[in-house]
């Protein structure tokens, strides 16, 4: 394929033939999927799935980020063309990745939302894929690390972010943004020696034995220094990687629940997160993505480029076996 099809190619979310492959229709037209994936529930022979959780129960300032898997789909529409800049291959090209679509949920029963997401992701990783997961909010990294948990073991988490989100909160019924990595701790499914949070600007008295590279250590030390400092922390342990959008600054992600002044700046987050390609990642998700706070699309481009980059680092976790 060639840019050329684009005179004869739409809706290759659901007319595209092989899994694998770039995409060549016209960016502004045609059925909205991830980088223009295939929308299937047939996961045989599939690598990589991605899925998208329109789940805001609450965040700190501004909701929302339920339409954040709808708006970083329509950005990623931009995407597709080449393989990415830097990576030096093709995932389209080498992995059978399909959109899995949505969550299924009851709106009216926020307290069963947590066990059917976990039975969600469980579904798809017993099928073979791992996952890339458009949020929502940050809460469903807490249901979702039960069933990758499940499978491989206490994971190490990398999370990048402008808050730790381990609170205090000991009651395991809340489903809270803010809490749920402090519940993912205690429930002995993170290991927080080996875990890794990335971007810190907010105060916490404790960080439940994580190790933190904060903003202002990012800016000062560099992206290569602080990849090293990563890689030694988790070596080849099973990662999970989750990236809240507000990790970013303000000025390159405004469209998001909770925004903090002094944050990333895009080019720091693409440098790290294509630096960190040789570990050993098994799944991954970005969110609070909330598009209404955003007029110009920046914050769904810039979810879409991060979800974009976990696939290259999946796919480079299955490239050296």
């Amino acid at each position: 394929m060639a840019l050329e099809d684009a005179k004869s190619e739409v809706d290759l979310a659901f007319t595209r033939a092989e899994r694998r492959g770039l995409a060549y229709e016209n960016a502004f037209g045609g059925a909205t999927s991830f980088l223009r994936r295939r929308y299937s529930k047939d996961l045989k022979g599939v690598d990589l799935a991605i899925t998208g959780v329109p789940f805001d129960q609450a965040v700190t300032h501004r909701t929302g980020t339920r339409f954040g898997p709808r708006a970083v789909r329509e950005a990623s529409a931009l995407q597709p063309f080449d393989p990415p800049y830097g990576w030096g291959y093709s995932p389209l090209d080498e992995m059978e990745i399909v959109d899995y679509g949505d969550l299924a949920f009851d709106y009216a029963k926020v307290s069963d939302f947590p066990d059917t997401l976990t039975a969600h992701i469980r579904s798809i990783l017993a099928a073979g894929p791992g996952t890339v997961t458009l949020g929502g909010d940050h809460y469903i990294t807490f249901p979702i690390l039960k069933a990758y948990a499940e499978k491989f073991g206490p994971l190490s988490l990398l999370h990048f972010d402008a808050h730790s989100d381990t609170w205090v909160d000991d009651d395991f019924s809340r489903i809270d943004h803010g809490t749920m990595f402090y519940k993912a701790i205690k429930s002995g499914i993170v290991d927080p020696a080996t875990s890794v949070q990335v971007g810190i600007r907010t105060h916490n008295d404790d960080f439940m034995g994580v190790n933190v590279i904060d903003a202002r250590e990012v800016h000062e030390t560099g992206a290569a220094i602080v990849v090293n400092k990563i890689k030694g922390i988790i070596g080849d342990r099973p990662t999970y990687l989750t990236f809240d959008i507000d990790c970013l600054d303000p000025a390159f992600a405004p469209g998001t629940g909770t925004p903090v002044w002094g944050g990333l700046a895009s080019w720091q987050v693409a440098a790290i997160l294509r630096d960190l390609a040789g570990i050993n990642l098994v799944g991954g998700d970005v969110v609070e993505v909330s598009p209404a706070y955003d007029t110009t699309g920046a914050t769904a481009i810039a979810g879409a480029h991060v979800a974009h980059e976990l696939i290259c680092l999946y796919g480079w976790t299955r490239r050296k076996g």
